[in-house]
């Protein structure tokens, strides 16, 4: 038997269940992956709770939970390719990623290597939020010289857009609460208190005006950044809502271009880009770690643990990221 959080009705973190399941195998096109971490995202709750987000994404009752992991392949199927047993790997799975083994159909277009010096808490961050982030700055034609507004720049995805438009040469205004205010500096943003006279701020920090915007979270960033005389077709959103401004760009995860995680995984070995976990939880406490970032009081990264012993002391971390 396996453990994995699972759950047969929808609703908040109370419907998440940690269940014993029979253990999973590779079939002959497939690998299994050992599960070490997994990081969440605002869109494996929002799932839970939204029937008609979870069928967009062809999920049914009874459902797994999460999507992104990284951890080890330990079982290869007999026609599998690109992977070999004890490879290190990340990757996304969506409604499958907190348990104790995924298993992958190869050729794999959504599994990679783990880079040498990014561990598995780091790495079971990346898919969702990183490929998110490059999408939604893509879609704008993010470019040097550009200052950008970043509606959500401290949430999950933010943090990666923040760091990734830092490094096109772009000057970056970031949308947040005020007290993730030094949070959003130590990534290289300048911050901006999102709600009303949200425009008349960003003036006030960029009386030169911006020329492009994404908005993570909501619509308030990209309804500023139209008022404030940006072309529609340099502004998207990726957060599911309302239908976005005619001309605004909608995009997701799935519209990165090639090689865009890749790529994000190199600037992370190289330092160029930080990943803040906020937390990590052990699978025990999945409730509390949907809670919490719910919340959206933390700064960074969620992050599930499924190694068999672990110990993890979440409140202190979650203390420790607060405090910076």
């Amino acid at each position: 038997m396996s453990k994995a959080v699972r759950y047969r009705r929808f609703g908040g973190p109370e419907v998440l269940e940690l269940q014993e399941i029979p253990e999973p195998h590779a079939a002959p096109d497939e690998v299994r992956v050992r599960v070490t971490a997994a990081g969440l995202n605002p869109m494996d709750w929002q799932i839970t709770t939204q029937p008609d987000m979870a069928a967009r994404f062809g999920i049914t009752l009874p459902a797994g939970f999460g999507s992104d992991f990284a951890g080890v392949v330990d079982e290869v199927g007999a026609d599998a390719t690109g992977f070999a047993t004890g490879d290190r790997v990340y990757g996304a799975a969506i409604g499958r990623s907190v348990a104790d083994f995924v298993l992958v159909k190869t050729p794999a277009t959504t599994l990679w290597p783990t880079p040498e010096g990014i561990g598995d808490e780091v790495a079971g961050t990346l898919p969702v939020s990183g490929l998110t982030a490059s999408a939604a700055l893509a879609a704008i034609g993010l470019r040097t010289g550009d200052t950008v507004l970043i509606g959500g720049a401290a949430g999950g995805v933010g943090i990666f857009a923040v760091q990734l438009a830092k490094l096109a040469g772009a000057r970056v205004l970031g949308t947040a609460s005020e007290g993730t205010f030094g949070f959003l500096r130590a990534l290289g943003a300048e911050p901006v208190a999102y709600g009303p006279g949200l425009a008349d701020r960003v003036r006030a920090l960029a009386p030169e005006g911006i020329t492009a915007a994404t908005d993570l979270f909501g619509r308030e960033a990209a309804e500023t950044a139209l008022a404030l005389g940006v072309a529609p077709e340099r502004i998207s959103v990726v957060a599911d809502g309302p239908a976005p401004p005619p001309g605004v760009r909608k995009t997701g995860a799935l519209d990165a271009g090639p090689g865009a995680l890749e790529r994000i995984a190199d600037a992370i070995h190289s330092g160029e880009i930080t990943v803040p976990i906020a937390a990590t939880f052990p699978v025990e406490q999945i409730w509390e770690a949907v809670t919490t970032q719910a919340e959206r009081h933390v700064h960074g990264k969620i992050v599930i643990a499924l190694r068999t012993g672990q110990k993890v002391d979440s409140a202190t971390r979650m203390r420790a990221c607060i405090a910076s």
